[in-house]
């Protein structure tokens, strides 16, 4: 099979978080006109997005065994959705390497050790760009898989530790008044302010061979107008961990003391990973679903195209590192197996 084409069919569908379910229901027929057998599973949509309509985790196999490996990535792609494009040397658009292309590679790489006589599947979740719910839905339903490889950007090479992600909600709450009168309100505002420039000044912990947790603080809301004190706002918060949680919570808990709540929304632990000899290693900064998955095998982290272009208006991935990753594929599930 040709993986660049499937990329191509894969990208001219939009598959933003939550809106899955065309692209689950292209590759579940796809697997299936290819002799695998096919299981999609509902995921539920949160409350927000109820009315997106039914996504789906996709599962392919062989049929009355157990696999003893997985490929695994994600079928939800970042918004906003860019319309796909290619010229001689690259594919452009959204998902073509955030991960698409990698699907598509994994797809190539089960069926060319499906002929060979390996027992593998390939399992293709929704959100794991939000909340990786795709991945706890197949958590709870393992195949048996000795291992699972899990496909991100990562330059096609092997991935020695990924760092987790602890999500927190600042809530500020204050007294609403005229801005002419500060004396008598209290702004939630400033009080969020004073919250945030302690994150900023922050000392987060850091691991020798992996390096520094970072701290992003990604949205803020607040306030009616200019000239009204507000009585609520709110910051979005994202840690990027190297080891425990419990630290960063604290630290974060102390910045808010006396000014805000804090609501932790998400963790996602920091993970470490396996090498298999004779391939290039990298330590990667983001997350994945990987401890999602913890039920479907010891994890590996692989897969071409280049996390920098990723979750931009210029995400591209070159046709010939695509093709590269299917035979890495291949070659990394076979030392496996071997």
């Amino acid at each position: 099979m040709d993986p660049i084409a499937l990329t191509r069919q894969l990208c001219e569908i939009e598959s933003t978080t939550y809106h899955e379910g065309a692209a689950g229901d292209f590759l579940a027929e796809f697997l299936a006109l290819r002799g695998w057998v096919v299981e999609k599973t509902a995921v539920p949509q949160p409350p927000e997005s109820a009315t997106a309509g039914p996504r789906w985790n996709v599962y392919g196999g062989p049929e009355g065994q157990a696999p003893d490996l997985v490929f695994s990535t994600h079928i939800d792609t970042v918004p906003p959705y860019i319309p796909f494009s290619e010229d001689a040397e690259f594919l452009y658009g959204r998902g073509v390497c955030d991960a698409k292309g990698i699907a598509a590679a994994q797809v190539a790489a089960a069926e060319a050790l499906r002929a060979e006589g390996y027992r593998v599947g390939v399992l293709f979740v929704s959100g794991e760009e939000r909340d990786s719910a795709g991945a706890k839905i197949a958590n709870l339903a393992p195949k048996g898989s000795r291992y699972l490889i899990n496909g991100e950007p990562t330059d096609n090479r092997l991935a020695l530790a990924s760092k987790g992600a602890l999500r927190a909600v600042f809530r500020a709450s204050g007294k609403m008044g005229h801005s002419a009168y500060p004396e008598l309100g209290e702004s939630a505002v400033h009080k969020l302010v004073e919250v945030l420039d302690k994150l900023l000044k922050l000392h987060l912990p850091v691991t020798e061979d992996v390096g520094s947790s970072t701290l992003n603080i990604g949205q803020i809301q607040g306030g009616y107008a200019p000239n009204v004190i507000a009585d609520k706002a709110e910051a979005q918060v994202l840690v990027r961990l190297v080891g425990d949680s419990a630290p960063v919570r604290k630290a974060l808990i102390d910045a808010a003391a006396g000014l805000a709540e804090v609501d932790f929304t998400l963790e996602i632990p920091f993970v470490r990973l396996r090498a298999v000899e004779g391939l290039p290693t990298v330590i990667v900064k983001f997350t994945t679903d990987i401890p999602q998955l913890s039920n479907w095998g010891e994890p590996l982290l692989l897969g071409p195209g280049s996390i920098h272009v990723a979750h931009t208006p210029y995400e591209k991935l070159a046709k010939k590192e695509l093709l590269e990753a299917v035979d890495l594929y291949v070659k990394v599930a076979k030392v496996l197996l071997s």
